[in-house]
């Protein structure tokens, strides 16, 4: 379950915390829907890992931050990103690498994620896990992750309205106007998010699109 050498600064982590949140919190992002899962946790840790040393701030805090923010999004998607700090806050384990002050920096950036907050978030390291979860891969894994996250939460839907959901919810969230907003400069974001923007204009060919994804 461990993130790749050469793409974190294992050494600049400490190596007992990696450890716990490996082997103890990893495993538990099993609950979530696949957009939300363990893939996601590792490509958000691995983004704030590099806004972090851009910023010259705490990498284990980033760290941190990153391996929790979503780890209560099974529980209720509407407020993971609450349960999901009260989880961390709950866990007695992090007393061993963290003071109260630093386990309330981690709490509050975890709450100050969401991509949907109307306010920006309270320090720096809500800033970078809020850019760092602003993740494009690519447009058919994107697709792919609005689809499964459908499926799950909106069941009732027939397969047609899935895919209508899939092409209104990457407009609201990516579109010109839509609500995923960065907090620091992104070049990566900045030219995934303009080629889905791109794509977005043509709804006909977007939906045969999203339909073949989902077949593939």
């Amino acid at each position: 379950m461990s993130i790749n050498n050469g793409v974190l600064n294992e050494k600049a982590i400490n190596k007992e915390l990696m450890e716990y949140i490996e082997n103890e919190i990893f495993p538990l992002y099993n609950r979530n829907e696949e957009g939300h899962g363990i893939k996601h946790i590792k490509t958000v840790i691995q983004r704030s890992i590099k806004f972090a040393e851009k910023n010259n701030v705490n990498l284990n805090i980033a760290y941190t931050v990153a391996a929790y923010h979503d780890i209560g999004h099974y529980i209720d998607r509407k407020r993971h990103e609450i349960i999901s700090a009260e989880i961390f806050m709950k866990d007695e384990k992090i007393r061993n690498w963290f003071n109260d002050e630093q386990r309330n920096i981690i709490k509050e950036a975890i709450e100050d994620h969401r991509a949907s907050s109307n306010r920006k978030p309270r320090s720096i390291y809500g800033m970078i896990v809020s850019t760092a979860d602003r993740t494009i891969e690519d447009i058919d894994n994107s697709i792919r992750r609005s689809y499964s996250y459908g499926k799950r939460n909106y069941s009732g839907l027939t397969e047609e309205e899935q895919i209508e959901r899939v092409y209104s919810h990457l407009t609201e969230k990516y579109g010109e106007n839509g609500y995923a907003k960065v907090y620091l400069e992104d070049e990566e974001f900045d030219k995934a998010i303009t080629k889905l923007r791109k794509a977005l204009l043509n709804k006909a060919e977007f939906i045969k699109r999203i339909k073949k994804v989902i077949k593939s």
